[in-house]
């Protein structure tokens, strides 16, 4: 049994790592992504970037953070009802901090320029990062000659 304690506890390291990786890999996306839309496209393109890079990788990090919480407390929860509130405060927590993103972009544009393009190219960093890391982990499980 201590056999699977050590596995299940690894399986959770590399879950933990995977969602490093996606994190790391987003902001350097997100700082090369910048530096070459301003060279590009300019100033307002690049702050636009930013801006949705930002905020998209802030949401993900909270949301990774309200994930393991949710997991943790259902683990030491026994009761159906326990685990029912807990995902409807999981729930309550992704609607607000949705509304808040909204609240955050509407107050930034009613203040600054803002580049749609960029502002959704800066959104999808982090859907980037987890599809090249998700690549590169299956790589690791398909078998070596197809």
């Amino acid at each position: 049994m201590p056999e699977r304690e050590q596995g299940e506890h690894r399986d959770s390291d590399d879950g933990a790592s995977i969602v490093s990786r996606v994190m790391i890999g987003s902001m350097a996306l997100l700082l090369a992504l910048t530096v070459g839309g301003g060279l590009l496209q300019g100033w307002v393109f690049a702050r636009s970037l930013l801006i949705g890079g930002l905020l998209v990788n802030g949401s993900f990090w909270l949301m990774q953070r309200d994930i393991r919480r949710l997991l943790r407390r259902v683990g030491e929860i026994g009761s159906d009802a326990g685990v029912n509130v807990e995902k409807t405060r999981f729930l309550l927590r992704s609607f607000v901090r949705l509304v808040v993103v909204g609240l955050l972009l509407f107050v930034l544009a009613t203040r600054m320029p803002i580049d749609a393009i960029g502002l959704v190219v800066g959104f999808a960093t982090v859907m980037v990062s987890v599809v090249i890391i998700g690549l590169g982990a299956g790589k690791r499980w398909l078998p070596g000659k197809m």
